[in-house]
């Protein structure tokens, strides 16, 4: 599951490489997805299944919980609701020089609909 800043927004979701997947939600490789509208971009809860099936089962679970329940299992498990993927190393994933949008921005630059260009920067 990832969250939002303020940890008001829980996206829930299924996927085979977290890594990636976290990435594209914090560069808006989809920019109309749920995860960058609502800048869902700290991970807070993960599961591993061997079995898609099991795996899109628990997702489906978990998405028909009440907030409160879901708040309990994250909270078991990172009381703090800490961003579990803040040490993760994507260098090589992108050039420094020429990040994706929003990468470094997150945290810095918040905008309803996903995070602020620079005034002089045109759409891609």
């Amino acid at each position: 599951m990832v969250t939002n800043k303020g940890n008001t927004v829980l996206y829930t979701g299924v996927t085979n490489d977290l890594q990636r997947r976290v990435f594209e939600h914090r560069t808006g490789s989809d920019t109309d997805s749920f995860a960058w509208r609502y800048q869902c971009w700290k991970l807070v809860y993960m599961e591993e299944f061997n079995d898609i099936r099991e795996a899109i089962a628990r997702e489906k679970q978990l998405k028909n919980w009440k907030r409160e329940w879901k708040d309990a299992v994250i909270a078991k498990e990172n009381q703090t609701w800490a961003d579990l993927s803040a040490e993760w190393d994507y260098s090589g994933w992108y050039d420094p020089n020429d990040p994706p949008m929003g990468f470094y921005q997150q945290h810095h630059k918040e905008n309803w609909g996903g995070p602020v260009r620079d005034a002089g920067s045109t759409p891609a």
